[in-house]
């Protein structure tokens, strides 16, 4: 075992060999548990091996997670029923009339299948199939297409019921239920702002948005409210019960998931979609997104664990304290942190191993962990936009057009990433955005400094038969 004189700096190292590891591509999940086990037994000795036995267990039979699978499979189903296409066809004809009008229908579809799906990877390629070739062959700048397409199929992550907000509650041990009220008018704000941008691209700069001609624009009002009919509003009606009886306190967010995982299967039974086929395939990717998740869960709790125990997360909070830092400087420079890790890494692996790292320094500086939350969730929008990795721009070329080239998607891009900012800027400036809708529900968030602990060991060290504890869980 190390010397104790040793621990922090072997911390350190911890993390450091994280990095180039993950720089070199190696999966996550075990890369975590990896230098978990290793720095572990450096620095515990056998006891490792009981942490890692207790942390797969206590993941595995985590309440908060069962939502997750479920909120997938409701996804990957939805995803197969063949509606997209009719509720783009349907806000494409109610949009008609407004300059943009197939940038704004692109967005409002993705914000609606995103927030049914909460899988950027999927809403991005099928927007990128159905509505970024649409808008091409209307005279569209393919910088704006790309852009739009990507920054919509990101918002999925942000509205509730986000899967990226499940985690982040496991992992900062606050309610999901009040993450999903308090991220919901700056999610809808965020979606509004791309559509405002949009129709101010088609008055400013019609010749990057072309209006349609007018046989597209001069539909009857019955054929639209039929198309919404038939598209619109079955989904709709689908999300808004699963999110209220989230939001209203009716259902816990894992039976709202199972009641929406259910009207997703008989949406597609109405649309005439389900076949075995699919539905085995849904439960197939479900399967494996939910073990990715679990495992790196796993992982990092164990990586976290032995960070604390050797004193890196106690180096990392006194280096930031000795900082001339007040509330303001120190959220700018936790957000600045996140944005710049968010060019290398996914949102995933910014949420279980580099949030946890500043929630304990939250009550210091009088910060709510949910309001930290939200504003990590509109930061990590930027994960998926800003080159180099930009996964979103890469699920848009991989369906793009040959002639569209990467750089013209990059360039598309970056008005949003700003528009991001921008509303961080907002709900920072304007806290209500974020404390209105919980403070009206259930009277308030969780006061500052709610999250986990830091991780440390009982007076005299662990004994055999002690489970170790660990933030998020205990």
């Amino acid at each position: 075992m190390l010397p104790q004189e040793f621990h922090e700096y072997f911390g350190l190292a911890q993390l450091v060999l994280f990095l180039g590891f993950i720089m070199l591509g190696f999966p996550i999940a075990f890369t975590l548990m990896a230098m978990g086990l290793i720095f572990g037994y450096l620095g515990m000795g056998e006891r490792v091996f009981d942490l890692l036995v207790q942390r797969t267990y206590a993941v595995m039979s985590n309440d908060v997670l069962i939502s997750v699978p479920l909120f997938v499979f409701m996804g990957y189903v939805i995803e197969r029923a063949n509606i997209l296409d009719r509720l783009f066809r349907s806000l494409q004809l109610a949009s008609g009339g407004l300059p943009g009008s197939l940038a704004v229908a692109t967005l409002a579809t993705c914000a609606l299948f995103a927030t049914a799906t909460g899988i950027v990877g999927a809403v991005v390629t099928l927007m990128g199939l159905l509505a970024f070739p649409a808008m091409l062959r209307a005279g569209y700048d393919p910088r704006l297409a790309a852009g739009v397409t990507c920054a919509g199929g990101c918002l999925g992550i942000l509205i509730p019921p986000s899967i990226m907000l499940i985690l982040y509650g496991a992992t900062a041990g606050v309610s999901v239920v009040q993450l999903y009220a308090a991220a919901f008018i700056p999610g809808v704000t965020l979606a509004m702002l791309y559509i405002v941008y949009a129709v101010g691209v088609g008055i400013v700069r019609p010749d990057m948005a072309p209006r349609l001609p007018p046989e597209e624009r001069n539909v009857p009002v019955a054929t639209i409210l039929w198309s919404l009919l038939t598209s619109f509003f079955p989904l709709a009606l689908l999300i808004a019960s699963v999110l209220g009886s989230i939001i209203m306190g009716l259902a816990t967010p894992s039976e709202a998931a199972a009641m929406g995982s259910l009207g997703s299967i008989i949406l597609a039974v109405v649309y005439r979609a389900f076949t075995w086929t699919k539905l085995k395939e849904s439960v197939f990717l479900t399967a494996r997104t939910s073990a990715m998740v679990c495992w790196l869960f796993v992982g990092s709790y164990i990586f976290s664990s032995v960070f604390g125990y050797l004193g890196g997360q106690q180096l990392v909070e006194e280096f930031v304290k000795s900082l001339p830092l007040n509330t303001f400087t120190f959220m700018l420079l936790a957000q600045a942190i996140i944005f710049i890790l968010g060019w290398p890494l996914e949102w995933t692996e910014i949420i279980v191993i580099f949030v946890p790292i500043f929630l304990p320094l939250l009550d210091d500086f009088g910060v709510s962990p949910i309001f930290f939350g939200i504003l990590v969730a509109l930061n990590l929008q930027t994960s998926f936009l800003s080159p180099p990795v930009a996964m979103a721009a890469f699920y848009l070329k991989g369906v793009a057009p040959p002639h569209v080239k990467l750089e013209q998607i990059f360039a598309g891009c970056m008005p949003f990433i700003f528009i991001v900012i921008f509303t961080m800027a907002m709900v920072y400036i304007f806290p209500e955005l974020v404390t209105w809708l919980p403070e009206t529900l259930y009277g308030g968030p969780p006061p500052a400094g709610s999250g986990p602990a830091v991780f440390e060991p009982p007076p005299g060290g662990f004994q055999e038969t002690e489970e170790l504890r660990i933030p998020g869980f205990n």
